[in-house]
């Protein structure tokens, strides 16, 4: 039988004690054995603080960016590979879909999150500088930091693919390197991803490695400086949580765990509308994708007491309708759970929850379930399940009892205030999707349960069209949740990648400032030269590189002629006597004059290595510019961030963020922002600029 090998210290290999063995979950055959027993595990952690480690710090963001962006697309041209053990695991080509494609659109996102947002440079200064003093000599920033240390992501069995690269994002991104410990019963699909890309050699050797079993000792082995991640039951996780070394050491600890999340119907949604048939899809959906195996699925689904037996209709009608069996066939919408233990656990916590307050509506018996395929007689095949609990407020088992299946209970409510008594008494979820056509209904509803949920989906006729869907994480969207959902965040865009990193406040003077962070600040020194700053290719600008322009004193015509140019009559502007009444005192000019005065004042006309306007941010107007005041600009190069080519054909360049300080004939700010430049560089990646 196949030896299930881990990645460890540069090497495959495999355990020396009593291996598990691993069935096929649509035929029952024997798969794989696992063990990790009597292999190198607290070895593993320092190989990858001393190799990986180091390695990942030295390479900047966007180097790690375009590494993950490589991983993403050799991923991809291997996929069918990974969708043909995927089907071992019970999951169908959509099931496999979300866990493959979705993981690997993950790495792309995050990659291009970076791309665009992230320095090329391996510090990342989070926020502006923050004056500490008058003379603004005495300044802070918060900058963000790689940790010399390793991320321990101990993944659940329902997403082997997508878990494990939703976390590694980040961590790469943050230049951490990870272990990975995925679940067993799903772990050959985590093991053929990390060997495709160990085997691309696109990642260096000892970013990523792989555990196949237990994590045996592991924990007593980590530091302070290290991070881990579960994702899996509440009552696993809060038993490693507990661990004495991660309370002695104070390592970061992130937990994404099951929860029993909701849909509710609002009260105004009658069988007539729309949003009645996007309930019923949305939750039988949910009830059927993966078997039910999501840690997003539906679990209670909330509907008003007046339209149970239209919602009970419409549910059973649709998923009696539901072709469980062989994955591979295409008539086939619901494959196998895991495992046939996965299975006897998802009854005894249906049989439980009949026990205490339920009814079936459908499902629930295994002896009538029918079967589609050839050989699956022996595969780990559970019904959909639909129950009843007609007094959720009495039976608080409905609201604590998880089975991790296609099984979901409905429930009644008589006004919305019932509604989110009943969405909250799930202590903590990961989601809670909202159907109505009411916008103060909505309104009302979400400002009372946010409290409780990581994620709300308020779904209508509107959204739908293009709605991802109630149980569907974004890798721009934060995942996790309060209380019973682990208390954790994951994903939401590049705040994941904080999470492996250190945030350190940093004060000194402006000038050190700048040098720490690479990015210029005022009151740091500037740079003057001759030759104006867009005359020169990205490489020749030094940061602190300023222009102090000529002054233009501003006259009644320029904002006569602004204002039918633009269209902008504002009384402010052309109205003497309202204006003598507004709080300026007089008439003044636009302010988007001053931003075109500006721009007038510090651009160099002529054919150049300023390729285009890049945008424009942070925008402020400080005091107001009236006639005769004389304007002058203080341009100074901020920050540069290097672009990799795209292609040959593309032009090398890189973005250049330029600080702008519009003054008036005191010296005083009337303007401050910063724009951004596409500035040409004079070598690319694949050779000299043409």
């Amino acid at each position: 039988m196949q030896q299930l090998h881990s990645y460890l210290s540069g090497g495959w290999v495999f355990g020396q004690g009593q291996a598990r063995e691993i069935h096929h979950a649509i035929t029952g055959e024997p798969l794989y054995q696992v063990c990790s027993d009597g292999l190198p595990l607290a070895a593993s952690l320092d190989y990858a603080r001393n190799k990986g480690g180091r390695a990942l710090a030295q390479m900047t963001f966007q180097q790690r960016a375009q590494m993950m962006k490589a991983v993403a697309k050799h991923l991809l041209v291997h996929k069918e590979a990974l969708y043909e053990i995927s089907y071992q695991t019970g999951a169908t080509r959509s099931d496999g879909w979300v866990d493959i494609e979705g993981g690997i659109a993950t790495l792309f996102a995050y990659a291009g999150m970076a791309g665009r947002e992230l320095p090329d440079d391996t510090l990342w200064p989070e926020d502006e500088p923050i004056p500490l003093s008058k003379q603004a000599q005495f300044a802070a920033r918060h900058v963000l930091t790689s940790r010399p240390g390793v991320a321990l992501h101990i993944n659940a069995f329902n997403f082997p693919c997508w878990g494990m690269l939703e976390k590694l994002a980040p961590t790469w991104l943050a230049g951490m390197p990870a272990i990975i410990k995925p679940a067993t019963a799903t772990a050959q699909l985590t093991q053929a991803t990390v060997r495709l890309i160990i085997d691309s050699g696109l990642v260096p050797e000892g970013a990523l490695q792989l555990v196949c079993g237990g994590i045996g000792d592991m924990f007593e082995h980590l530091d302070y400086q290290d991070a881990v991640t579960f994702t899996g039951s509440a009552q696993t996780g809060q038993h490693l949580r507990a661990h004495p070394r991660l309370l002695a050491k104070s390592i970061a600890f992130t937990m994404e765990a099951d929860s029993l999340n909701c849909c509710v119907l609002g009260e105004d949604v009658t069988p007539q509308m729309p949003e009645f048939a996007l309930f019923i899809k949305e939750v039988c959906r949910e009830m059927t994708a993966k078997a039910g195996q999501k840690c997003t699925a539906i679990r209670r689904i909330i509907v008003p007491a007046k339209r149970v037996a239209e919602v009970q209709q419409a549910l059973l009608q649709r998923l009696t309708g539901v072709t469980v069996g062989d994955p591979k066939l295409e008539q086939v919408r619901m494959g196998a759970l895991v495992s046939r233990e996965q299975r006897d656990d998802v009854q005894q916590k249906v049989e439980f929850l009949l026990h205490h307050g339920c009814e079936p509506l459908c499902g629930a018996a295994l002896d009538k379930l029918e079967l589609a395929g050839e050989g699956v007689q022996k595969g780990a095949f559970y019904p959909a399940t639909l129950l009843y609990c007609a007094d959720p407020f009495s039976h608080q088992a409905v609201h604590g009892t998880e089975a991790f299946g296609p099984v979901a209970t409905l429930m009644p409510y008589q006004q919305t205030e019932q509604a989110i008594e009943l969405a909250l008494l799930g202590q903590g979820s990961l989601v809670g999707s909202l159907v109505t056509a009411d916008e103060a209904l909505a309104t009302r509803f979400i400002r009372a349960t946010a409290c409780a949920h990581g994620r709300m989906l308020i779904l209508d006729r509107h959204a739908a069209t293009e709605s991802t869907g109630h149980g569907s994480p974004l890798p721009v969207l934060m995942h996790g949740g309060p209380g019973r959902a682990g208390g954790g965040e994951e994903l939401g865009g590049l705040r994941a990648v904080k999470h492996y990193m250190q945030r350190t406040a940093i004060q000194g003077s402006p000038a050190m400032l700048a040098a720490i962070g690479r990015e210029w600040m005022r009151g740091a020194t500037v740079i003057e030269d001759p030759v104006h700053p867009f005359r020169k290719y990205f490489e020749q600008l030094q940061l602190g590189e300023s222009l102090l322009t000529a002054r233009r004193t501003v006259t009644e015509a320029d904002i006569v002629n602004f204002a039918c140019l633009s269209g902008d009559h504002f009384y402010a502007h052309m109205d003497k006597i309202g204006a003598a009444e507004s709080l300026f005192g007089e008439r003044v000019a636009h302010g988007y004059f001053v931003v075109s005065a500006a721009a007038g004042l510090f651009v160099d006309p002529g054919v150049g290595p300023v390729i285009a306007n890049y945008g424009m941010e942070n925008l402020r107007f400080i005091e107001p510019v009236k006639i005769g005041d004389t304007l002058q600009v203080r341009l100074t190069c901020k920050k540069k961030i290097r672009k990799p080519q795209k292609n040959a054909e593309d032009r090398p360049h890189g973005v250049v963020v330029w600080d702008v300080q519009v003054l008036n004939q005191h010296q005083q700010a009337v303007a401050l922002y910063s724009i951004l430049t596409l500035v040409a560089r004079q070598e690319g990646d694949m050779g000299p600029a043409r």
